[in-house]
């Protein structure tokens, strides 16, 4: 067996025989650097794991002599080393259109959020201490007067995400017992997750009235029972049925529930703290309107387009929400001390409603102006076309974008952004296949979308083309071109 620094001569192959152990790789030098800056237990694993890698390339007579020189072995261990270091979670460009993107993290975090995460989250925080008696605090009342002074509820608590919240609020609320809710607004959300199944998992039994496109007062009240613990209405805020419908309104199905002495839950899904008419988007129905015609009990999102972390948001009568909080169920689903420091960060912004389009990045994005893309695109085009010729050709194209995450399904957002196109047709979507997986491999990915024929490169999210054209070498050279002059 040779050591490292020992050649190799048999030809352009290597053997087995031609590996070092793992205690002479260990020693030779660059790879004691290794183990002085990384420690001794993940190096030696990463150093095993490679040599076990190249020894069955050998037994398989495909290893080649190069790779077996302490220059080789040094330089394949230390990426491997860096590759397991490298964090799975990494930030990205999202430039497909969709702004609030489920797969890519739904809404950016102001920086009031960031700042507060970072100022609080370094050392000892008051998570569930009360500063005032000094004795143990509740961790909802962190964010419950700020969401009260926002929606007008009487009390509120969060848990991790909105699934768990309406879970959780029929669980406390109708265990064991009947919940009315019309066929028309039993909605699936992302993941196959669906109202039914969450009644079932609940412990509820799902009552359906109504038809899919109608539903009408008469069809609750001949529902109801003794069995009937809740009466529901779910915002299909991920879908719209247009054409012959009726539904019946918060306000009718209140009078309804608290005529019977039933309580009235409504999921409004992404929900909105502000009119989002009043800065040119369309509107949704808000928590505090929900809570003014009678709701017991309002369920929502704080990572659409509240434009917080993941949560969910339980607002409503000081009773009702008492016993939610009190279900044994709350603690599985509570929030932890990161996403309730973000959100209540978050909250805060909305105390100042007139600066919300400027400090909330969700807000920000979802009303820039389409001639400003359009202009940043044009600025960005030059550069972009010469970095992906001559395989590729690049124009400047008006788009339409959405807000996503189920919010406003069929609403588009004009938008503007760069279309990249093959110069041959033959071949169109192996190019742009490689296209795509090129712009994902730069070191800040960039993710687009493929439609018609053409990638295409939507700017509303791009806040900052800097670290987009300061990658554009790093394209040219993962779509194999030549190094511009």
């Amino acid at each position: 067996m040779r050591g490292p620094d020992e050649s190799v001569v048999h030809g352009s192959k290597a053997t087995a025989k031609d590996l070092p152990s793992v205690d002479r790789l260990l020693r030779s030098e660059p790879v004691a650097a290794l183990v002085a800056e990384h420690g001794h237990t993940l190096v030696v694993g990463e150093a095993r794991a490679l040599l076990e890698g190249l020894r069955a390339q050998a037994q398989a007579g495909s290893l080649d002599a190069r790779a077996v020189s302490p220059e080789a072995l040094g330089d394949a261990l230390q990426q491997r080393v860096a590759q397991r270091l490298a964090p799975r979670m990494r930030p990205v460009l999202n430039l497909t259109g969709t702004v609030i993107h489920t797969n890519l993290g739904r809404a950016l975090l102001a920086d009031a959020a960031l700042q507060h995460l970072l100022a609080v989250m370094s050392g000892p925080n008051n998570l569930e201490y009360d500063l005032a008696t000094g004795g143990r605090g509740d961790r909802d009342s962190i964010v419950e007067e700020l969401l009260c002074t926002l929606t007008g509820a009487e009390a509120a608590t969060v848990v991790n995400n909105n699934a768990a919240a309406v879970l959780l609020s029929i669980a406390a609320l109708a265990r064991g017992r009947e919940v009315i809710v019309s066929r028309g607004e039993l909605v699936e959300i992302g993941g196959a997750f669906r109202m039914p199944d969450v009644m079932a998992a609940a412990g509820a039994t799902l009552v359906e009235v109504g038809t899919t496109n109608r539903t009408h007062p008469h069809d609750y009240e001949r529902a109801i029972n003794e069995r009937t613990a809740l009466l529901m209405k779910v915002h299909t805020s991920n879908y719209a049925v247009h054409g012959f419908t009726s539904a019946v309104g918060e306000a009718a199905l209140a009078d309804i529930a608290h005529a019977k002495g039933l309580p009235l839950a409504t999921d409004l899904g992404s929900g909105s703290l502000v009119d989002l008419g009043a800065h040119g988007l369309p509107r949704e129905p808000l928590p505090q309107e929900m809570l003014a015609a009678g709701c017991d009990v309002v369920t929502f999102s704080g990572d659409k387009l509240l434009g917080g972390p993941q949560a969910g948001l339980v607002v409503g009568s000081r009773e009702a929400v008492g016993r939610i909080r009190q279900f044994p169920m709350k603690r599985a689903l509570r929030m932890s001390k990161l996403p309730l420091a973000a959100l209540e960060a978050t909250l805060r912004l909305y105390l100042r409603p007139e600066r919300l389009a400027r400090d909330l990045p969700t807000l920000r994005l979802l009303t820039r102006p389409a001639q400003a893309i359009d202009a940043m695109a044009r600025a960005l085009l030059p550069a972009v076309a010469k970095a992906v010729a001559p395989r590729f050709r690049a124009s400047v194209v008006p788009l339409l974008g959405q807000i996503g995450s189920g919010s406003l399904p069929v609403e588009r957002l004009p938008s503007a952004g760069l279309a990249i196109e093959p110069q041959q047709k033959k071949g169109t979507g192996r190019a742009l296949d490689e296209l795509a997986a090129a712009l994902r491999s730069l070191p800040l990915p960039v993710i687009g979308r493929v439609a018609e024929d053409r990638l295409l490169l939507d700017l509303r999210c791009l806040d900052d083309e800097v670290p987009f054209v300061a990658q554009l070498p790093h394209l040219r050279h993962a779509l194999a071109l030549p190094p511009l002059p």
